[in-house]
């Protein structure tokens, strides 16, 4: 009357997979440390008041800059406080002045910068800043002048606080004085630098996982039979096998029937091979607790 179909038993284990986390910073305030090389134009300067006004061609060679930033970043634009000294060496020593084969400058500038893609670890920004610059003269930072740059750069995210920048930037300023003298004073230069955000790491919870798919296990009865054969207790034994692996998991034995026969004899011998598998499973060491057992009759053929 009844022919065997199967019993799938099916074991589901919660997975466990890493996800790599994105950047989400946020809106705080920072500060931070920076240096690096500077480059000043090549210039004139002429001493007025010594004897014969003498007139220095001044070239300079590779110098160095180092500063201090205080910010707020709005995650997009930022604003901050920029204090930078740079010193460049160069071929002229003026006596009684303070340029003496070097000339340094102090700038305290005002920038506002705007950074382009902020939630990727990768982000360019460029900027612009304004503000007071002391430049050596006859005096250590003597002269005081305006003071402007532009910048250029990107920037790394070590994680939602801490950021690692390398940008290049013009500055200039207005001419600084030497005495009764002017001379122009542009430099070009190469920053890196460190900034950490206040305020705690920011959490960043993992996307889903994705859905796993449990593996199945197939086992055929003769018709009209609950009996399990020699193939079917092997496969009993798979199943029972990846359940040990999984170590927390749960085993839905699912009885079917062919259609001949009535319905209700069909539902219940399904149900008597799903107790079969089920009875078969424990004796294999699965827990009784960790298996269901549903009788489908005719049903999902």
């Amino acid at each position: 009357m009844k022919r065997a179909l199967f019993v799938a038993a099916a074991l589901a284990a919660l997975p466990v997979a890493a996800q790599a986390q994105k950047m989400n910073p946020q809106p705080n305030f920072y500060f931070g440390a920076e240096g690096g090389l500077n480059w000043m134009l090549n210039t004139t300067v002429t001493a007025y008041n010594l004897p014969g006004q003498p007139t220095y061609n001044v070239s300079p060679t590779t110098g160095f800059a180092v500063g201090g930033i205080v910010g707020y970043d709005f995650v997009g634009p930022r604003v901050e406080l920029e204090t930078v000294y740079r010193q460049t060496p160069n071929n002229v020593a003026i006596n009684g002045t303070a340029i003496m084969n070097k000339v340094g400058q102090l700038g305290v500038l005002a920038n506002f910068l705007y950074d382009f893609m902020p939630g990727q670890a990768f982000t360019p920004y460029v900027g612009v800043g304004a503000g007071v610059g002391f430049v050596d003269s006859a005096t250590s930072l003597g002269s005081t002048v305006f003071a402007y740059q532009g910048i250029l750069g990107v920037s790394y995210w070590v994680d939602n606080n801490i950021r690692v920048s390398l940008d290049g930037r013009y500055y200039g300023t207005t001419n600084p004085t030497l005495y009764s003298a002017n001379w122009t004073n542009q430099n070009f230069g190469v920053m890196l630098g460190v900034t950490v955000k206040l305020g705690p790491p920011q959490v960043v919870e993992p996307p889903p996982a994705p859905p796993v798919t449990a593996p199945s296990f197939m086992v055929f009865f003769d018709w009209d039979r609950s009996t399990l054969s020699a193939q079917a207790l092997n496969t009993i034994k798979q199943a029972a096998d990846v359940y040990k692996t999984k170590g927390n998991a749960r085993i839905t034995a699912t009885g079917h029937t062919d259609t001949s026969g009535p319905e209700s004899y069909n539902m219940a011998l399904s149900l008597r091979r799903a107790n079969a598998v089920k009875d078969a499973l424990v004796r294999n060491g699965v827990p009784a607790t960790a298996i269901s057992v549903v009788g489908k009759g005719e049903q999902g053929l």
